[in-house]
């Protein structure tokens, strides 16, 4: 959550670039010689990779400082000199989002519910779902709610009206809160980046439709769950939280499915809330995540 300083416009850089001596000088000194003040800065050297992270929490003088369209003009000279892929961000603007769900409403409510509170500071465009089971919850929170019905045969046709619906409603993030449908190769392209599945994982993963009594069978010691960017392979993608809880021999399926519906609501919004204070950078197959 970002606290704003009344009358003092408050702004988010992020930049990427190759591992290089001076580059947190000269993101420093371009905000200090524009009268911009840092609150928090966030830094990381990969040494495998060889890549460099940046978050920079800061606020402008009205009046004194550039406006916010002006500093990403100038901050272009530095960016060009670094080599950076970078964004300057109103940290008061509210992304908008778009949440897929099926039939389960564990994470859609906690979603909504963090959203009505404050926690989550984004716009909920609109909720998306296969079935019509979680329509009521949408509407008793007056967000637009559309059925996107599919079979085998029209799973191209309902991909195609998805991606204008995300068009439509200017949604920059997609959450998949329990959308039990695989999306295709070619929708997780082109949604790379920008949309957050929830997964089920335990130690060892159990796949199939009823994974918590396989893991009671198995008489797992741990449950947990995965937020993670959607990509093609399937559950493997960049995480960017993880929740894990310990169990024992008393738990139940039953008891396991509720510490399962927990682990992925904290995850899922932790997730989502790191996603849109721009605090996750994706690194090849991992991600960098300034908490």
């Amino acid at each position: 959550m970002h606290v704003p300083i009344e009358g003092k416009p408050h702004f988010i850089l992020t930049a990427t670039c190759e591992s290089r001596l001076g580059t947190v000088a000269a993101v420093s000194s371009f905000l200090a010689s524009r009268r911009c003040y840092i609150t928090e800065m966030h830094q990381f050297d990969d040494v495998i990779t060889g890549r460099f992270f940046v978050r920079v929490s800061f606020f402008s003088e009205p009046g004194v400082s550039p406006s916010l369209e002006q500093l990403r003009h100038d901050f272009i000279l530095v960016a060009n000199q670094e080599r950076m892929e970078w964004s300057i961000h109103d940290a008061t603007a509210k992304p908008r989002v778009l949440i897929m769900v099926s039939k389960f409403d564990h994470c859609l409510n906690d979603l909504l519910y963090r959203h009505r509170t404050g926690e989550l500071n984004m716009v909920i465009a609109v909720i998306v779902s296969n079935h019509t089971d979680l329509q009521p919850m949408a509407e008793a929170h007056n967000v637009p709610f559309i059925h996107l019905p599919i079979t085998t045969q029209t799973k191209p046709q309902q991909e195609s009206r998805l991606l204008q619906i995300i068009e439509d409603s200017r949604s920059e993030l997609i959450v998949l809160a329990r959308y039990m449908q695989v999306l295709s190769n070619d929708m997780c392209s082109q949604l790379r980046g920008r949309a957050i599945n929830i997964h089920h994982s335990f130690l060892p993963g159990f796949k199939g439709a009823k994974p918590y009594h396989q893991a009671h069978q198995r008489g797992v010691k741990l449950t947990g769950a995965t937020a993670h960017y959607v990509t093609a392979d399937l559950d493997e993608g960049p995480i960017i939280e993880q929740i894990v809880e310990r169990v024992d021999h008393t738990y139940t399926p039953e008891k396991l499915a509720a510490a399962g519906r927990d682990s992925e609501c904290r995850a899922l919004s932790a997730a989502v809330r790191f996603h849109v204070e721009h605090r996750v950078f994706l690194n090849g197959d991992k991600t960098v995540v300034f908490r």
